[in-house]
């Protein structure tokens, strides 16, 4: 009977410091709130992803989310982003199979960044990077 108690009294406490560390994990860092408002249509989905310079238009990011459109818009965010540089890619997926279409090297469905650069050519991560410190942040991308 007391190795069933020793076993209990162990299995709470462990419970307890997990439960303790997860709260401390998730409270971490900042929220970056992103809304973008001129989508063409209500098809499909919005990706987007959190990039770091690493991982900038060489696959997903270190954070990504999906939303669906209501009324050409969305508004996602991303939560607990730690003290750092980024830069957020967007991209409307109208026909939902989860990456960008292409049609002669073009892109054919909707895309936009962090800063809203308006280049021609490939996004670049310079003109897309912005800070995370110690306040929440909110973007208005454009397609």
């Amino acid at each position: 009977m007391k190795t069933i108690y020793t076993l209990l009294i162990a299995l709470i406490f462990t419970l307890n410091v997990n439960a303790q560390t997860e709260t401390k994990v998730t409270s971490n860092g900042q929220n970056i709130t992103v809304t973008i408002q001129n989508i063409k249509n209500d098809k499909g989905s919005v990706i987007l992803g959190l990039h770091t310079e690493d991982t900038f238009m060489k696959g997903p990011g270190i954070k990504n989310l999906k939303s669906k459109i209501e009324n050409g818009q969305i508004t996602v965010t991303f939560k607990n982003v730690e003290v750092g540089t980024y830069a957020i890619m967007v991209m409307h997926d109208e026909n939902d199979n989860n990456r960008m279409d292409f049609e002669n090297g073009m892109p054919l469905e909707s895309y936009g960044m962090s800063n809203n650069p308006m280049s021609y050519g490939p996004p670049q991560y310079q003109d897309a990077k912005f800070e995370v410190n110690d306040k929440d942040l909110s973007f208005n991308i454009r397609f």
